[in-house]
């Protein structure tokens, strides 16, 4: 039977995730302990923490890629697409960053025009010219990677976007140009973004709710109220975060 939390967050037709008791324990080391919350849509979501906290098996659990104790509920019929945090491939790999997008499609060999018409409008979105597509997959640097890689998993038109650190092994200049286009997507799609980042200016700038992670949550809630000097404390240890200017929020 349903834990009754769960049940009542998706008594709310804008919730899209609802979480409860989640628990996840890998080699009998017990890696996630009773993590719950909900997500509702088009909101961004920010999940942080220290190190080993658990961020990545609990993005892992939500895709249903781990073994899990507790509820994961998403909204039926909610299409997810995924980033994950490192994407590498042999730069001798013979398949072109438009070979690697017709991955998506259900017809490799003769795609749709309308297929072919969205990759061209993805690439657009995230500031990429078209001339990329030709280019072999190990010829692309980190940013356009990256960037391609966001494209990717927007052509399966998501309602939910969970990105695992998006701008890992990119420069602070070029991640502040990613933020920004996913921002941009959340806007004008309505997109609900779940993120990891270890980035608590990114944080306070690009979401509304925060779930601070440490194997168990320490805290949760819009940035300005949970991220407190406290809370931060108990998440990272006294010397273990810098303090951020507080962005105006989103």
């Amino acid at each position: 039977m349903e834990d009754s939390a769960v049940s009542r967050a998706l008594m709310d037709e804008n919730t899209l995730l609802a979480v409860e008791n989640l628990s996840v324990t890998l080699d009998d080391v017990a890696v996630l302990r009773n993590v719950s919350f909900s997500v509702r849509q088009g909101e961004a979501l920010a999940v942080i923490g220290p190190n080993g906290a658990g961020k990545t098996v609990l993005f892992r659990a939500l895709l249903g890629l781990l073994r899990h104790e507790g509820l994961v509920r998403w909204r039926p019929g909610v299409r997810i697409g995924y980033v994950p945090q490192r994407f590498a491939i042999e730069r001798s790999a013979p398949i072109t960053a438009m070979e690697f997008c017709l991955l998506k499609s259900t017809r490799f060999w003769r795609p749709p025009a309308a297929f072919i018409r969205q990759v061209h409008d993805e690439i657009a979105l995230m500031g990429l010219d078209r001339s990329i597509l030709q280019k072999h997959l190990g010829e692309l640097s980190a940013g356009q990677t990256q960037r391609l890689l966001i494209a990717w998993a927007m052509l399966q038109q998501p309602d939910v976007l969970l990105l695992d650190e998006p701008t890992a092994g990119v420069d602070a200049c070029f991640g502040d140009t990613i933020y920004s286009l996913i921002r941009r997507v959340q806007t004008e799609r309505g997109m609900t973004i779940l993120l990891i980042s270890h980035d608590l200016s990114v944080v306070y700038r690009y979401a509304q709710n925060v779930v601070c992670l440490n194997k168990s949550i320490v805290c949760q809630g819009p940035p300005v109220e949970a991220l407190n000097p406290e809370a931060l404390t108990l998440l990272y240890g006294e010397t273990g975060y810098y303090h951020h200017e507080r962005g105006l929020g989103l």
